[in-house]
């Protein structure tokens, strides 16, 4: 038994369901798929969870890194600390 074939019902238990016999490129041809509208494409999604990193600061970010990792390497090595 899948879901796929069989609803829930409205006393709990599930009851047989078959496919519906929609065409799937009807389907493609929805509004919501882009073919309906003005140069039959999506517009942009943004997405407002989320604001890009500028890739100035993301470079710096990985740099300044870099850079206190490699100080801490010398500093460690330098004093003694990991030999």
């Amino acid at each position: 038994m899948s879901l796929q074939l069989h609803r829930p019902n409205a006393q709990g238990g599930l009851e047989p369901h078959p496919p519906e016999g929609d065409d799937w490129r009807r389907r493609l041809r929805e509004p919501r798929w882009g073919a309906s509208l003005p140069g039959r494409r999506l517009p942009p999604l943004t997405n407002p969870e989320v604001n890009p990193t500028p890739t100035w600061v993301a470079v710096a970010f990985w740099l300044a890194l870099a850079v206190l990792t490699f100080v801490l390497l010398v500093a460690g090595y330098g004093s003694g600390f990991w030999h």
